[in-house]
């Protein structure tokens, strides 16, 4: 990439502008941009499906390494630790696009805000612990070991679960909802016997 492309790249950070966030900058761009080879047809869903995610799983590892290289000083993977990992979340959030009202916004806890507000834009809890996800099974199938993945932290388990909580009141969203299972069993056994009621009509 020359010059100019390196600098109307730059042009785009809005917060750190060194050469290790545009260097780190560019991985991302290019690993977002960048399309799973196509499946035949006669494949799966599970298998697209799987091979979406090693895609992404490899993708952000690639980019995780790149972004140590670029550290000040630079990082080996063995002196990795949970606080790099956090420094690494907590970069990544000039790169998202979700709108986290503050609490002085008229829009916190609105989750369709009716209009636009100068609140910043940071990665969604989603991605962040969907990220992690990949990130921690990509670490222990590089020889990793499960003890030492830094990415399975207590530091950033928690960080993810402040992420949550913050994001979840100042968009008005609950991540709650997936612990409320209902067996699909009962919501049929339920259907079927409403029809079985007799009609009101019927009682006259």
């Amino acid at each position: 990439m020359d010059s100019h492309s390196v600098s109307h790249m730059n042009s785009t950070i809005s917060e750190n502008n060194d050469n290790n966030t545009a260097a780190a900058l560019m991985i991302i761009g290019s690993s977002s941009t960048t399309t799973s080879p196509p499946t035949p047809s006669s494949a799966g869903a599970a298998t697209s499906s799987s091979s979406r995610y090693e895609n992404q799983k490899r993708r952000d590892w690639n980019t995780f390494g790149q972004y140590l290289k670029n550290h000040r000083p630079p990082l080996s993977l063995s002196r990795c630790s949970g606080a790099h990992v956090l420094e690494f979340l907590r970069y990544l959030d000039q790169f998202g696009k979700t709108k986290v009202h503050t609490p002085i916004c008229p829009f916190y806890g609105h989750p369709n805000p009716p209009a636009p507000c100068p609140c910043p834009l940071r990665q969604a809890w989603g991605s962040l612990d969907a990220l992690i996800g990949r990130l921690r099974a990509a670490f222990e199938e590089n020889g990793g070991k499960p003890e030492a993945n830094p990415f399975g932290a207590r530091a950033v388990r928690l960080y993810l679960r402040e992420v949550r909580d913050v994001q979840s009141k100042a968009r008005g969203i609950s991540y709650e909802k997936k612990k409320r299972k209902r067996p699909p069993q009962q919501q049929q056994q339920q259907q079927q016997q409403i029809p079985l009621l007799p009609p009101a009509s019927s009682a006259s």
